[in-house]
């Protein structure tokens, strides 16, 4: 019988492949593809492929961190855990508050995408859409982890295939070679008349890049999940490292493919990916697209779920709450599942479709980097005393890597949009103020961060 006394721990249950397996899909290479990178070619235009590229290369700096904090801090608390740990307490009440942030707008907003691809069998309202893709994840969430391995698995295998299938139909029907890719060009919005072009600048590419960012940002979810792998201490990294590579493939190769064979800029900027799709072929492919890309976010809706609640569940074993809240959310089902924190993020989630995409956009993209700007800043703290001699997978060309990557992250956070920003630091602000009034004073009986006993070397 478990001693009531000890807070409760997650089964490990799955291995690497089902690690890898839920976390590519938490990333969602397609839905990604089809919702969130079409925003981006409409302000960057041809410059969106070099934009994804050079996130990407920013996102395995990150990767390093999240694989060495990960492994030292096998918690499914993820950042908050590894932050508090190495940066303080208040350091990983911050992360903990952006993270809970980002684990809540994102599935919302990729969910709002399935209007646009059901839209070939039948039309419906986006907001609704999104709430019923999401009333559905959060039933799936409460089921078996391993159950969900399997589901999920099976649905990235059709998303993968609506991506090959575009980047296949666009190389094929190439209009322009590969130097349009560094071309920097989109199409004029107004001022130069029908067929204007605007270069996209710099300062354009950088502010995109908190966009970026976002597009592969799934592959944290290994870390969310260490406290359910096996042998955390070489799974974490494996699959930190091997997500990350798969899904920038994914997603990088289709987003050239459709710069190189799109018809025109104009076109291009649009980012009507499915009539691409259909000029390219045929209806009927346009349809098999499409309806992969649904399934594709039904499936990151799922995953989401799946990560968000064990956030909500491992705060409340943390005692970040009051007391009420901590025992209801710390409750698991008979698979295993947390399921009030399950309800606990479907729900509002679903609510959440209902607010204005620009604005969760924003949102969720200074969440991000304030957030990996934290976990670079704890990993550059990671090695200081006994920490310094655990066993954990170490990342290579420590400390230059966390310290270049607080210094780009902290320049892509300031060209951000100030509406942005201030909804973002107002939150901030908010928590700040509840753990300054709340937290601080019961230190020794509130958010004492714990990491399970057989997760620590």
């Amino acid at each position: 019988m478990a001693d009531p006394g000890r807070p409760q721990k997650l089964k490990r249950s799955i291995g690497v492949v089902g690690g890898t397996l839920l976390t590519l899909s938490c990333v969602t290479p397609a839905s990604t593809l089809f919702v969130v990178v079409p925003d981006l070619f409409s302000s960057l235009g041809t410059a969106t492929a070099l934009t994804i590229a050079i996130g990407s290369l920013l996102c395995v700096g990150v990767a390093f961190c999240y694989s060495e904090l990960g492994t030292l801090i096998p918690s499914a608390g993820g950042e908050y855990a590894m932050v508090s740990t190495m940066a303080g307490r208040l350091a990983g009440w911050l992360v903990f508050v952006l993270s809970l942030l980002v684990v809540m707008i994102v599935p919302p907003v990729i969910a709002m995408g399935t209007a646009d691809y059901l839209a070939p069998l039948v039309h419906l309202d986006p907001s609704y859409a999104g709430a019923g893709v999401m009333i559905c994840a959060t039933l799936a969430g409460l089921l078996d982890l391993r159950a969900n391995a399997w589901i999920t698995g099976i649905f990235l295998v059709l998303e993968v295939v609506a991506a090959g299938v575009v980047a296949v139909l666009g190389f094929a029907h190439a209009e322009r070679g590969p130097g349009s890719l560094v071309d920097l060009s989109v199409a004029s919005g107004s001022g130069s008349g029908p067929g204007g072009v605007d270069t996209v600048t710099a300062m354009l590419i950088v502010s995109g890049l908190a966009i970026a960012l976002f597009v592969t940002q799934g592959f944290s979810t290994a870390v969310y999940l260490s406290e359910e792998l096996e042998n955390p201490r070489r799974n974490v990294a494996r699959t930190v490292l091997a997500t990350l590579g798969i899904s920038a493939v994914i997603i990088l190769v289709p987003v050239v493919a459709i710069t190189m064979g799109a018809e025109s800029l104009t076109a291009l900027t649009e980012g009507d990916i499915g009539a691409m799709v259909a000029a390219w072929s045929n209806s009927a492919v346009g349809t098999f697209v499409s309806l992969c890309v649904a399934l594709a976010i039904v499936n990151a809706g799922i995953v989401m779920v799946i990560q968000n609640s064990r956030v909500l569940f491992a705060s409340a074993r943390d005692k970040a709450w009051p007391t009420p809240v901590n025992k209801a959310l710390s409750k698991l089902g008979a698979s295993g599942a947390p399921w009030v924190a399950t309800l606990l993020v479907g729900v509002p989630g679903a609510l959440l479709c209902f607010v204005n995409l620009d604005t969760l956009y924003g949102v969720t993209g200074v969440s991000v980097t304030g957030m990996y700007l934290l976990v670079a800043v704890a990993a550059l703290l990671a090695r200081r005393g006994s920490h310094g001699h655990g066993a954990a997978w170490r990342m290579p060309l420590w400390p230059a890597v966390p310290v270049v990557l607080i210094a780009v992250l902290a320049y892509v956070l300031s060209q951000q949009e100030t509406e942005y920003l201030v909804w973002t630091g107002g939150t901030v602000l908010v928590a700040t103020l509840y753990w300054a009034l709340y937290l601080r004073p019961r230190r020794d009986t509130r958010w004492l961060v714990s990491v399970p006993e057989d997760g620590q070397g």
